[in-house]
């Protein structure tokens, strides 16, 4: 499986930080017609990103187009098992895209109702945190 992440970096290591406040920005929909949208914040790694992109694109089986719209940007470090305190920040041991509530995590279009719902269903469970499907015509009737 390919591991997502930055082409390159300004700054290799990052402070860990604080996920605050509601998704300001990639909270509506814009390519597609359906989406998946998280209802609580926290880190989503490459791998989670990956895996749940790859369930998207086996059900809808090259049908459709979908879009990814969240990318993991932040670096994770992690200090070897059993190292003493000091000696300062570990190595970069993998990336996570900061997610905050709201935010559009993956759309699709061209696609029935159906299996757009299914397959992100099937997205959903690979993900470490809850989410709810959109359909821009439920959007439309507010």
């Amino acid at each position: 499986m390919a591991n997502i992440q930055p082409a390159r970096t300004k700054y290799r290591k990052t402070h860990k930080g604080r996920i605050r406040g509601l998704a300001k920005r990639g909270d509506r929909l814009a390519f597609g017609d359906f989406a998946i949208q998280s209802l609580v914040r926290g880190a989503l790694t490459s791998n989670e990103l990956e895996a749940a992109r790859v369930a998207i694109n086996r059900h809808l089986k090259r049908r459709g187009k979908v879009w990814m719209r969240v990318f993991p940007h932040k670096p994770v470090t992690k200090k070897p098992a059993e190292t003493r305190m000091g000696r300062g920040k570990g190595p970069v041991e993998f990336y996570v895209a900061v997610i905050k509530p709201g935010a559009i995590l993956f759309e699709v279009g061209g696609v029935p109702a159906s299996a757009a719902r299914e397959a992100m269903a099937l997205a959903d469970a690979k993900l470490g945190f809850r989410c709810r499907f959109l359909a821009r015509e439920d959007l439309e009737k507010f």
